[in-house]
Order: C-alpha cells, then sequence, then structure tokens
C-alpha cells in the first residue's frame, strides 16, 4: 500500500493548479457542477449542514463529506447492499458479513467497528427518520436502494451536532416523484440461487410550485438467496414509499412510510483453521438452528412552512415498531448458570419522535448569518426477554427451540437535544461555522425475571454532554477551497452494555462512563475538470473508550479504558472525462491505538496495540464507460489492509485485493427503456475475510466472503407521457 500512497501523495499537489485553471476556462465543467451542486442542496432531510437551499455542497461545505448519487448505487448492481456502492467513500469501512441476520459492518474513521451485530456509533438517517436508536444502536436492513436519490456520508467534526453515538452520519434520501408518471419493474439472478424482483412507480401532478400539487414515489422489492455460507439462505421483503402535497404557496406537506421483513439463517463466525479448511462451512449453525426474525414498519410526516423571506419552520414527527427473535449456538453448559440469559432473544422495540427546526437568514453589519435553531426528541421502549434455545423431550434434548423464560425485563431510553447551528459569511473568501449540541440521554430498565439467584438488575442512568463544533473555511478561488474544523462527540452504552456489573451484583452497570472524542480535522477541495478531488488531514482523541470487563457465565459486562487516538489522511476523486467516461479513486490511511494500557476480562492490552475491526489502509478505485443509452462497461478494484481482531492482536485478518467488472447495453424505444447488465466480482476468486467479529470468546472471528461470484439483471420502464 506504500506505493499507493506515495503515488496520491504526488499527484494531488500536480492536479490542483491544472484543476484551478480547467475549472475556470471549461463550459461543461460549470454545468456539470452546478448540476451535481443542485442536487446536493435540494435534500429536504435532517442533514443539518447539506440540506440547505443556498447552494451547499460537496464544494463548499467545510466538512469531509461524500454524496454518492442513487444512479451510481443502482448502476449494474443487485441492489441489495449499501456495500456494493459505497467504496468510494474515503474514512468509510463498510463490509459484507454475508449474514443478513446480523446485518453489514459498517465504521467511519473507527467508529462503530466493534459492533458485533448491526451498526455502532454511527448516526443513520432514512428520509429524516432515524434509523439508530437512542442507545446508538442501528441498522441498514430498512434502506431501499431501489427508490434512493443519494446517499450523504458525513465524517469529522460536523458529526457532533447529531448527538449521541455519532462517530459519522450517514443520510439516505429517497427519490421524489416528478413528471412525467413512471412504472419501473426490475430483476436480478446471481450466484447461491440469488433473486430480487422490484417494482416502482413515481410521478408528480403538476410541478410542485402551485397548491394542491402532489408527487409520489412508491417501491416494493423481495429479496431471497440460499447464500454463499451454508445455513444464510434468506428472504426479505421491503416496502418504501414518500407521497407529498404542496399545500399553499409557502408550506408543504410529505408522508413518509417503510416497512421491511426479514427471515434469515446466522452462519456464525468460524476459528481461524475452519476458515482455511472450508469457508462455506457453518458447523454450529445446524445443531442449534441459529436464525433471525425481524419486521418493522415505521411513519413519518414533516412539515415545512416559509414563514417569511428570511425564516422557515420545519416540524418532522415519526412512529415506528420493530419485532425481533433470534436463536442462538450457545450450549446448554452455560444456559444452566441461573444468571445466563437463555439463548433466545425475543425483542419488541416501539420508537417515536419529533425534530421542530427553525432557520433564520439575515445580515449582520452587512455579514451573512443564518441561523438554524431547534429542539430533537426521541424515544424507545423494548420489551426484551430471553429464553432457553432448547427443551428437553424425555431423555432428547432438542436445541433450536423456544424453552424456558431466563430473561423478562422493560427498557426505556430517550433524548432531548436541543441544538444550534449559525454560518456566517465574514467575506468573499473567509467563513465561519459554528454550533453546539446539548444532548441528554436517558435509561430505565424494568426487570421482571427476580429469582433467589437472579437479583433484581432493574435501574436508571442519564447521560448529559454539551458537544461544541467549529469551521473555519478559506475560498482560495471558485474552484478550492481550504478548511480546519473542530468539535466534541460522545457516545454513551448501549442498553445491552448497561445491563450487567462486573462485580456480579444487581443492577444497572452505572459505573459507566460516556466515551467522548476531541477531533481536529485539515482539509482541502478542488473542482478538477467535471469532478472533485478531496483530502483530509485528522486526528481524534477519545477519553473512557468501552471495553469488555469480564465475560462469564453467559454474562458479558463492560468498562471504561483509558484514552485511544485515531489519526489519518483521506483522498478522494471523482472524476468525469470525455463527456461518458468516469474514473473514482479513494485511499485511506488510519491509525487507530491504545494510548496507554488498557486492562479488562482479565488481560491486558498494552499501549500502542491497534483497536481491532480497523484496516490501516483502504484503497478503491473504479473507472467506465457510462453513456446514456448503448453500451456501458466498468471495472472496479478494491484494497483493504489487513485487521485485527482482537484488543491483544493476537489474531487477525489478511490484506486482500479483489477486483470486478461489468457491462450492460441501455436503450430507449419511444416511452420504453431498459438496461441490461452482467457482473463478476471477485474475478480472480480470492480467497479473504469479509469481515470480523471483533473479540469473539471463542476465538470465531471470522466471516468468509465468497470467492469468484457473478449476477444479472434487467429494468424496464414505461413513462406516460
Amino acid at each position: 500500500m506504500t506505493k499507493i500512497s506515495t503515488t496520491a501523495l504526488f499527484i494531488l499537489p500536480l492536479i490542483q493548479p491544472v484543476s484551478i485553471s480547467y475549472a475556470q476556462s471549461s463550459t461543461i465543467e460549470k454545468s456539470t457542477i452546478e448540476k451535481k451542486d443542485k442536487s446536493a442542496s435540494s435534500s429536504d432531510s435532517t442533514m443539518l449542514i447539506i440540506k440547505h437551499r443556498d447552494g451547499l455542497s460537496e464544494l463548499d461545505t467545510p466538512a469531509a463529506v461524500s454524496i454518492v448519487n442513487g444512479d451510481d448505487l443502482r448502476n449494474a448492481t443487485p441492489q441489495v447492499n449499501l456495500s456494493e456502492s459505497l467504496g468510494s467513500v474515503p474514512g468509510l469501512q463498510i463490509q459484507n458479513r454475508q449474514n443478513f441476520a446480523q446485518d453489514l459492518q459498517l465504521s467511519i474513521r473507527g467508529f462503530g467497528s466493534r459492533s458485533t451485530y448491526g451498526v455502532r456509533g454511527i448516526r443513520m438517517y432514512v428520509d429524516g427518520i432515524p434509523a439508530t436508536m437512542p442507545d446508538g444502536q442501528g441498522q441498514t436492513s430498512n434502506i431501499d436502494i431501489n427508490s434512493a436519490d443519494k446517499v450523504d456520508v458525513l465524517r469529522g467534526p460536523y458529526s457532533a451536532l447529531y448527538g449521541n453515538a455519532s462517530g459519522g452520519v450517514i443520510n439516505v434520501d429517497t427519490q421524489t416523484g416528478s413528471q412525467p408518471d413512471t412504472l419501473q419493474a426490475g430483476t436480478y439472478f446471481g450466484s447461491y440461487d440469488s433473486w430480487r424482483n422490484s417494482i416502482k412507480a413515481t410521478g408528480a401532478t403538476g410541478d410542485g410550485t402551485h397548491a394542491g400539487d402532489v408527487n409520489y414515489a412508491i417501491s416494493a422489492s423481495r429479496f431471497t438467496t440460499q447464500g454463499f455460507r451454508d445455513h444464510s439462505s434468506t428472504r426479505k421483503n421491503l416496502g418504501n414509499g414518500k407521497l407529498g402535497v404542496r399545500i399553499d404557496d409557502v408550506s408543504t406537506l410529505t408522508l413518509m412510510f417503510n416497512s421491511v421483513s426479514i427471515d434469515a439463517g446466522d452462519p456464525g463466525g468460524l476459528t481461524q483453521s475452519e476458515w482455511k479448511d472450508n469457508p462455506r462451512q457453518s458447523p454450529r449453525a445446524d445443531t442449534f438452528n441459529t436464525r433471525k426474525t425481524i419486521d418493522q414498519t415505521q411513519g413519518g410526516l414533516r412539515y415545512q412552512r416559509q414563514m417569511s423571506d428570511s425564516d422557515e419552520l420545519t416540524l418532522m414527527t415519526y412512529y415506528g415498531e420493530r419485532r425481533t427473535t433470534q436463536y442462538q449456538s450457545i450450549p446448554i453448559g452455560p444456559q444452566l448458570n441461573p444468571t445466563h440469559p437463555g439463548g433466545v432473544i425475543v425483542l419488541n422495540r416501539k420508537y417515536q419522535g419529533i425534530d421542530a427546526r427553525w432557520k433564520h437568514q439575515d445580515s449582520i453589519a452587512s455579514i451573512p448569518v443564518t441561523l438554524i435553531g431547534g429542539l430533537d426528541y426521541e424515544t424507545m421502549t423494548e420489551r426484551r426477554q430471553g429464553f432457553e434455545n432448547f427443551y428437553h423431550q424425555g431423555s432428547q434434548i432438542n436445541y433450536g427451540e423456544k424453552g424456558d423464560l431466563r430473561r423478562n425485563e422493560k427498557n426505556r431510553m430517550w433524548n432531548l437535544d436541543p441544538y444550534l447551528q449559525t454560518t456566517w459569511n465574514l467575506t468573499s473568501k473567509w467563513s465561519l461555522d459554528a454550533g453546539l449540541r446539548y444532548s441528554t440521554v436517558n435509561f430505565n430498565s424494568e426487570d421482571y425475571y427476580i429469582t433467589s439467584k437472579n437479583g433484581d438488575d432493574s435501574g436508571s442512568e442519564r447521560y448529559r454532554k454539551l458537544l461544541p463544533m467549529g469551521s473555519l473555511n478559506y475560498a482560495v478561488d471558485s474552484a478550492w477551497n481550504v478548511y480546519l474544523s473542530a468539535g466534541r462527540g460522545f457516545e454513551t452504552p448501549t442498553i445491552n452494555e448497561l445491563s450487567y456489573r462486573p462485580d456480579n451484583q444487581p443492577g444497572l452497570n452505572i459505573g459507566l462512563h460516556p466515551s467522548t472524542s476531541d477531533t481536529v480535522e485539515l482539509g482541502s477541495k478542488w473542482r478538477v475538470g467535471n469532478g472533485l478531488v478531496t483530502a483530509a488531514l485528522f486526528q481524534t482523541n477519545t477519553d473512557n473508550e468501552l471495553v469488555v470487563a469480564t465475560s462469564t457465565g453467559g454474562r458479558t459486562t463492560y468498562t471504561n479504558a483509558g484514552k485511544t487516538r485515531r489519526r489519518g489522511l483521506e483522498l478522494s476523486l471523482d472524476q468525469q472525462f470525455a463527456l461518458d467516461w468516469r474514473l473514482k479513486m479513494a485511499w485511506t490511511l488510519l491509525d487507530a491505538t491504545y494510548r496507554n494500557e488498557t486492562c479488562g476480562a482479565g488481560s491486558c492490552v498494552p499501549a500502542g496495540n491497534r483497536l481491532p475491526g480497523i484496516a490501516r489502509n483502504m484503497g478503491y478505485a473504479s473507472f467506465g464507460w457510462q453513456p446514456e443509452q448503448g453500451w456501458h462497461a466498468g471495472a472496479d478494484v478494491r484494497y483493504m489492509g489487513d485487521i485485527q481482531a482482537n484488543d491483544q492482536n493476537s489474531a487477525q485478518a489478511p490484506a486482500y485485493t479483489i477486483a470486478g467488472l461489468n457491462t450492460g447495453y441501455r436503450y430507449d424505444w419511444g416511452n420504453w427503456s431498459m438496461d441490461v447488465f452482467g457482473r463478476v466480482d471477485n474475478l480472480f476468486n480470492r480467497q479473504y475475510v469479509g469481515s470480523l467479529i471483533v473479540n469473539e470468546g471463542n476465538s470465531r472471528y471470522f466471516e468468509p466472503a465468497p470467492g469468484r461470484n457473478w449476477g444479472g439483471g434487467a429494468t424496464v420502464s414505461y413513462r406516460f407521457e
């Protein structure tokens, strides 16, 4: 990877002066960038930074932000996982576990890398509705790529403006319907008997500027697969809808709806020897019939009103329910411990919230000023039960069946966050952004499973933190910006991490503190012809990192470690040239280490050890011919450095490089359009670890990725015009 990094560092200074002169002289570049800026600034999501209608874009926003358009997400891809298309985002490590029971493994600048399931430490939104719960645990399963308009990935100090567990922010906006009405159907078939079928309808009455104008976008899909690994078959049904109406000249109302249902096998992790012997095996899944079912439905309502030429009001409210049942591969021995919560998890959640925001634009002493103030309230109530995953039938033990109750509790979590953000355009060159968020996160747990050997684990805890952020931007000229930003973030324990105390006493682990992170970032962005070059240099120092304290008797407890440090460099290039050719490149260097000796789980981690789950180097490059009609083709290469599997750095997933190819044909015939494509991934059939289960207690860290695999599909559209 040294060769890649050295080349990149030499090329960037050479590109910069060329890009400035080219941007000033190219009329093609001007129209392309204006189109891109318009797309970036028209979002009506909850993003505080890049949602404004005053022209902010990837280039102008003084933060490390990447915007991936929906067409790029759907270009010759299966449209099943975000991991297919977000490799071009520097600083984002997104890996497919090949396990739909546990979701993608996703981290931004190392935040979230410890998550053994779902998404941890990163705030996620879909059409303004949080996909992250108040305790910081989130998921990507309800994201509909078929209807996505764009995905914003925000990294660095600006993330602090989103409150708890915001080591980074991922925001997905789905399409807003427009004329003409369009009906689209798509299909995909690939290796391991994978099928995805979808249908989408979009349209509008009027152009959205007159009272009574309505727009709509409705999408539904079904995905099934036998899976690369044994016991990894999956069925997933997904629906997404958005309906908007112009109430009058100054106000709009938008209704959002989303539903997902998943029934997935859980192949679990492998030891290193098991992975080397047979990466497709799942030796414990068949015995325990490990699996997971998820059903989630949510709806939201957003009201926007232009109160005056200078003031805008936005109100957002939502409600959702999520039901989960999971069967784990836990032998009978540990479950006989009277404090063990069992091997079957039954979880019912209800979540809701409201975000009220006011935006004011004015001038102070001839200096243009934008001020945004708001109040965000989120709450979640969960009923969590645990059961034995076996039952006795005479002298026979049957695994994979719900047995006796071993855990029963009701948990309530809420956060109340007032926030304030301001932008000052000090001169034609200088601008200042600043923000504050005061976050209050409350946990309350009522334990209903109390026995003589399993005490009352009820309790409550509350955390508060003031989160400041500031950024200074200098526009060298219209094509080159340089910025310096700093901010503080924090991350509370999840309800699972609070559940048990390391001293074996009943009650919540109230000794846990939230981790706090201070980040400084220096960045620069340049227009390069029809594209953009970005660079960001950053350092994050974290106190009270959350680590495992004990893991015995089926209970895992947590404690606060000392200091950790993440520092690195991110580079990216997104370049379009000769009208239809496109080049994307990204490289990330991330050095994440313990800064002092950390003791827990009966052992100590020396200072200087790498944080597990984080690659030190990541690289990506893609090159494609992408005309609007006719043949299209592309190739991509991904590099991932070695990743430590545990705090002791005694096991690791080796580095790998994989390549993929795709091709297809697009054509229009009257009101009809069709796109037929095929693709091959892992072209050279590399055997590698796709993701890791960090600090897995039985050394089953490894989740293998498939070898060479293929797929193809078609999309047919009809326009009613």
